[in-house]
């Protein structure tokens, strides 16, 4: 009960000391490391417990709920996790009003061109790439149901993987920031991302089933490298790492493994080398879980 008692103290904290509030309220190392671990602790129960109760009582769980699958409710609810975490950290720490300004990041759209191309050019040809590579087609050959399939699914993957960075880069990131330089929170969000997938390669009905972890593992830590240098340069979007993650599960680009993660790697060490003086020290890192003022 003391534990509980202390963690709600923390959580609703409106002092100086809030860690989701504004930089200028000089959050201390302690209520950040607090405030992550709330995030992380929420995030892997929801999403650990879901898929763990599938893993270890399977006919239990298919006869009261049905068989897992990738459209399965409970699946949602599993991928939904970072951001059911993000939003219960920063109401239960800065109320309605704070979520309000969180969610106001998601109006964030000014970023450079490049970074804009990258997103809607440069993942897309990687992918196609990657699958010529292997010998397969430029593009997803088209079910028999048609476009209209590919279009359904293309919109609900944009409910699936996209929410996830409400949590990422929504929390994680700028808290990790205001002690790390942005290369190294990468690093240990693409890492966490990764761990936090892992119970899925266990859990028969979804396409992690059918993968390697290893790869994947590896792909987490550069695609979280990769979307650091995206979210400073934006100044906090949640837009723009929305759409880069959106971009990486579109249905309509051809599967590609392994070669699109080693192309990925390549890519990153290239961007990495670019923006070296922006991913090796904190001075431009967004810092900020609840803004004092957006400005789109």
């Amino acid at each position: 009960m003391r534990k509980r008692v202390t963690v709600t103290r923390f959580l609703t904290s409106r002092s100086k000391a809030n860690p989701m509030s504004a930089a200028r309220e000089h959050p201390t190392p302690t209520s950040t490391a607090r405030a992550l671990l709330a995030f992380l602790a929420l995030t892997f129960a929801i999403t650990w417990g879901v898929i763990g109760s599938y893993i270890f009582w399977p006919d239990a769980m298919a006869a009261r709920f049905g068989q897992i699958s990738g459209a399965h409710p409970l699946f949602f609810l599993a991928t939904w996790a970072p951001a059911i975490a993000a939003f219960t950290v920063v109401v239960a720490s800065a109320g309605l009003g704070g979520l309000r300004r969180f969610l106001s990041r998601l109006l964030i759209w000014r970023c450079p061109a490049p970074w804009w191309g990258f997103i809607l050019l440069v993942i897309p040809l990687l992918f196609m790439a990657g699958s010529l590579i292997k010998g397969g087609p430029l593009l997803t050959p088209m079910p028999p149901e048609g476009a209209g399939a590919m279009v359904s699914v293309m919109f609900m993957m944009l409910l699936l993987g996209p929410i996830e960075e409400f949590g990422w880069r929504g929390v994680a990131q700028p808290l990790l920031q205001r002690h790390v330089a942005p290369f190294w929170a990468g690093v240990l969000i693409g890492a966490i991302w990764g761990v936090w997938h892992l119970p899925a390669f266990y859990l028969a009905g979804v396409v992690f089933a059918q993968w390697s972890f290893l790869p994947f593992f590896i792909g987490n830590i550069t695609l979280a490298v990769l979307v650091t240098p995206i979210f400073n340069a934006a100044r906090g979007s949640l837009l723009l790492p929305m759409l880069f993650h959106w971009q990486l599960i579109n249905p309509f680009w051809p599967d590609a493994q392994p070669w699109d993660t080693w192309i990925l790697v390549g890519v990153a060490a290239v961007v990495v080398w670019w923006k070296r003086d922006m991913m090796f020290t904190r001075e431009d890192a967004v810092t900020e879980v609840i803004p004092g003022e957006v400005r789109p």
